[in-house]
C-alpha cells in the first residue's frame, strides 16, 4: 500500500510548513496550496486521501471550497479537517453542516492535529473483525463497505456521521451522552463541543430522510436510536 496523500490548503506560510513537516515525519505524502482556488483544483485533480483546509483564505474561502467539493461526486468522499481561528464557531458549525469531518482551532499543537488526521483516516479504512452489518428498521449499515442504505437507497454520510449512526444503531434503545458519542467515534480524550455534536446529528437526520425520526433526542442527556418502529 502506498503513502496516503494529504492536501494542505493554508495561506499562512509558517503554519503550512509546520503542518507539512509533521505530516511528512509521520510518513504521509503532502500536497500544498496557498489559495482556495488552487486547493480546489488540486483536490479535483489529485483526489487526496484527506484535506486540511483553512477557513480564512484569500479569494475562494474555505467554506466555499468545502461546499464545492462535497457537491461533486468525484470529491464528496474526501474527508476534510477544518483549521479555524478561535471565535469562528459559527463558521466551524457551517463547515460541519457542509460535510467537513472535523476541525482544529488555532493555535494548535502538531500532536493534536496529527492525532485528528490519524483518527479520520482510520475511520475511512475498513473496520476490524469485530465490525458487523447492522439492520434496524429500514436501515442497513455495512461497516466493511462503509455503506448505509435506507429502504434500499444509499445515503452518503461523512465518516463522523457514519460513526455516530453506527454507534447508536448497534445499541438501539441505549442513551448516549454527547461525550460518549465522541468517544465511540473518535476515541478517548478527544475534545469537541456539544454544539458540534448536535450539528452532526442534525445533518445525519436530514440525510436519513423520514428515517431520521429514529434518532431521538433525550432532553438533558443525549441521543438514542429508537428500538421500536
Amino acid at each position: 500500500m502506498g503513502k496516503q496523500t494529504i492536501l494542505i490548503v493554508e495561506d499562512e506560510e509558517d503554519i503550512q510548513e509546520l503542518v507539512r513537516y509533521h505530516l511528512v515525519r509521520e510518513g504521509y505524502q503532502v500536497l500544498r496550496a496557498d489559495t482556495g482556488e488552487e486547493g480546489l483544483a488540486q483536490a479535483e485533480s489529485q483526489l487526496p486521501d484527506l484535506l486540511i483546509l483553512d477557513l480564512m483564505l484569500p479569494g475562494l474561502n474555505g467554506l466555499e471550497v468545502c461546499k464545492r467539493l462535497k457537491n461533486q461526486a468525484a470529491t464528496q468522499d474526501i474527508p476534510i479537517i477544518i483549521l479555524s481561528a478561535k471565535g469562528e464557531e459559527a463558521d466551524i458549525v457551517t463547515g460541519l453542516e457542509l460535510g467537513a469531518d472535523d476541525y482544529v482551532t488555532k493555535p494548535f499543537g502538531p500532536k493534536e492535529l496529527i492525532a485528528r488526521v490519524k483518527a479520520v483516516l482510520r475511520r475511512m479504512e475498513a473496520p476490524g473483525e469485530q465490525a458487523h452489518v447492522v439492520r434496524l428498521h429500514n436501515i442497513v449499515i455495512d461497516p466493511d463497505r462503509y455503506e448505509v442504505t435506507v429502504s434500499g437507497e444509499k445515503r452518503d454520510l461523512t465518516v463522523t456521521e457514519f460513526g455516530i449512526l453506527y454507534a447508536l444503531a448497534r445499541h438501539p434503545g441505549r442513551v448516549f451522552t454527547r461525550s460518549q458519542l465522541v468517544d465511540a467515534v473518535h476515541g478517548d480524550n478527544y475534545v469537541v463541543s456539544d454544539r458540534a455534536v448536535d450539528v452532526q446529528i442534525t445533518g445525519l437526520r436530514r440525510k436519513m430522510g423520514h428515517s431520521g425520526k429514529y434518532i431521538e433526542t433525550v432532553r438533558g442527556v443525549g441521543y438514542r436510536m429508537r428500538d421500536r418502529s
